[in-house]
């Protein structure tokens, strides 16, 4: 018997959507953005957004984060590749590249659309955050590097999940 992930991937009739997430570190605390509007409103969350055409995804975790919080980000360490797939709005199925960095220029400031905050990492917020994060964040935080497929129902519910370790950095 097929899983429900499984299934979801084969219903899946066009490639995923192509996102990013940005966590920037320093002094054992993460930078959280609470999203302000629209998917994922209400959630803390890391900073990102969705690749735009002949854009390469590193370019877009750099492009969002200046455009969210006001900051220019130098290297990038990517850490994991997420799949998202939702049960009742397919268009919202996209496969997010997940990146780590501390270094940057310019402090974090609020925009119309993310408020950030520093959060201590043994602090970090996952009640209030997307279902899944408490499942890969703390293991991307720890030095694994895990690709992971989710499922959610249509109340944006994770109800399936397959998180797998696959190196260490």
């Amino acid at each position: 018997m097929k899983d429900r992930i499984s299934e979801a991937k084969e219903k899946a009739t066009e490639p995923l959507r192509q996102a990013t997430l940005i966590f920037l570190l320093k002094d054992n605390q993460i930078l959280l953005t609470m999203k302000k509007r629209g998917f994922g409103a209400d959630k803390w969350n890391g900073v990102g957004g969705k690749r735009r055409d002949g854009e390469k995804i590193e370019e877009t975790a750099k492009r969002e984060t200046n455009e969210e919080i006001g900051v220019s980000v130098g290297y990038l360490k990517e850490v994991v590749t997420l799949n998202f797939y939702f049960l009742e709005k397919t268009d919202w199925n996209q496969q997010v590249v997940v990146y780590l960095s501390s270094n940057w220029i310019g402090e974090p400031k609020e925009s119309e659309e993310m408020a950030p905050k520093w959060f201590d990492l043994d602090k970090i917020p996952y009640n209030d955050m997307w279902d899944d994060d408490i499942f890969w964040l703390p293991k991307v935080l720890d030095g694994s590097k895990i690709e992971a497929d989710f499922l959610f129902d249509e109340n944006q519910k994770m109800i399936e999940k397959n998180v797998v370790e696959i190196a260490t950095y």
